[in-house]
């Protein structure tokens, strides 16, 4: 057995004991297919106000310009789909933020995978990478064979689902490379048809600019008025493309207690939330990820809700 075999094996089976969906892995180069994409997506102004989206775009596209002598992108999945979830007509959040902030649970977990790939294998460096720093992490899971991206540019992955969270670990060790997966959307136009807001503007293309998840999180000025009544509910982020995937069908729920919700916040009604107070909000949202948008950000968006 070659050592790239044995060391490949030995962080997979790793990476699933510390509660990983799945892990993929593929050689840190340029990523020569993205480029052009991402350059057109970035002319047409579809990132919006996210003006970071157009820094380091060199960085973005080959890792080894950000992580010097790197070898090898681990790309880890983490499943998030909630057992239950918020009542019916209510104002909604996306699943990913029922519970703790994603950011830190997974860099505890990316941590620990550090420290047993130094124990187990040797002086390796590298660099964990949690929707942090210029990755494109669906671009990198895609090609370690984890799932293709679908036609509402999210990962997707048979008998999964999309329910899940990406990171990375860029490393300068060489491993065994995995070969990237068929796409399996095939006629499917669930999620154009369903977007709310007509963000999947052609199959696989979102305008960042006009998606429910960008204008009640990303945003930080007025909303616009054009979109009143398109929100569909949705007071931080959107996961109707999500919702709708039959890919979705296959989703289970996660088993991390991290990511369970503070019980209130599933039985809130619109009512509830019409009239949160900055207290109450500090504790349904305690270690969320909601609160980057800040008490004032949730109450505009639920404002413009009512309206």
């Amino acid at each position: 057995m070659s050592a790239h075999h044995k060391n490949t094996e030995l962080i997979k089976t790793e990476a699933k004991r510390l509660g990983f969906l799945s892990c993929g892995i593929s050689k840190a180069e340029f990523l020569e297919e993205e480029a052009p994409r991402l350059e057109k997506w970035l002319q047409n102004n579809m990132n919006g106000e996210m003006q970071y989206m157009e820094n380091h775009f060199d960085k973005r596209l080959d890792p080894t310009k950000l992580v010097e002598g790197s070898k090898s992108v681990i790309s880890l999945l983490l499943n998030y789909y909630p057992e239950e979830k918020q009542v019916d007509d209510t104002y909604k959040i996306s699943k990913y933020a029922y519970g703790q902030d994603y950011h830190h649970v997974i860099k505890t977990k990316l941590r620990q995978l550090q420290e047993f790939i130094s124990e187990e294998i040797g002086e390796v460096n590298g660099r964990a990478f949690v929707d942090s720093a210029p990755v494109l992490d669906k671009a990198w899971a895609a090609k370690s064979g984890l799932g293709w991206i679908g036609k509402n540019s999210n990962l997707l992955t048979q008998q999964v689902g999309s329910f899940y969270f990406i990171a990375e670990l860029i490393i300068d060790l060489e491993l065994e490379y995995d070969s990237r997966v068929t796409d399996h959307c095939g006629t499917c136009t669930a999620c154009l048809d369903a977007c709310p807001t007509q963000a999947i503007v052609a199959p696989y293309v979102v305008d960042g600019s006009k998606c429910i998840s960008y204008f009640t999180i990303e945003l930080k000025e007025e909303l616009p008025s054009e979109f009143h009544g398109k929100f569909d509910d949705w007071m931080f982020g959107c996961d109707v493309c999500q919702d709708v995937c039959p890919w979705n069908r296959f989703s289970k729920p996660h088993q991390e207690p991290l990511f369970n919700p503070k019980p209130e916040l599933l039985s809130m009604t619109k009512k509830d939330w019409e009239e949160i107070t900055e207290e109450v909000f500090r504790k349904v949202f305690q270690k969320s990820a909601v609160k980057r948008t800040k008490f004032s950000g949730l109450t505009r968006n639920i404002d413009f809700l009512k309206k």
